[in-house]
């Protein structure tokens, strides 16, 4: 027996990214996904957030002001090891942090979706 959509319980999201396009951008994807989500500009507001709500995703950039997203993702890791992440950036995918996704920039509606599945097993694409 299927569970309405109704009473499913949304994906929280988390994305921690300085630009405010790029924000927006990922905001609009994961949402037409049917996800909850939560922006941050910088790390130090990051840990403010999961603090208060464990995110089921993080979407980190690697290049942030104050603690980068080397760093925050190794803080995460430690903080709130049930919480799966996925790092963005331009940078050379050689360069990015061990996590449990890329999202290498730009990506596609498609790459989001791919890593809700992959990583999320309580995200339905329906």
């Amino acid at each position: 027996m299927s569970i309405p959509t109704a009473i499913k319980t949304k994906v929280k999201v988390l994305i921690v990214d300085d630009s405010d396009d790029q924000r927006t951008l990922l905001r609009r994807y994961f949402e037409r996904a049917g996800c909850d989500v939560t922006v941050a500009a910088s790390a130090e507001e990051a840990i403010l957030s999961y603090s208060r709500s464990t995110p089921d995703l993080a979407v980190i950039d690697l290049v942030l002001p104050g603690m980068n997203g080397w760093d925050l993702t190794e803080r995460m890791k430690a903080d709130r090891p049930e919480c799966m992440i996925a790092v963005s950036s331009v940078l050379d995918a050689s360069q990015y942090p061990a996590s449990d996704a890329v999202l290498p920039k730009p990506f596609t509606g498609a790459q989001i979706r791919k890593v809700l599945r992959d990583l999320v097993p309580k995200w339905s694409a329906e």
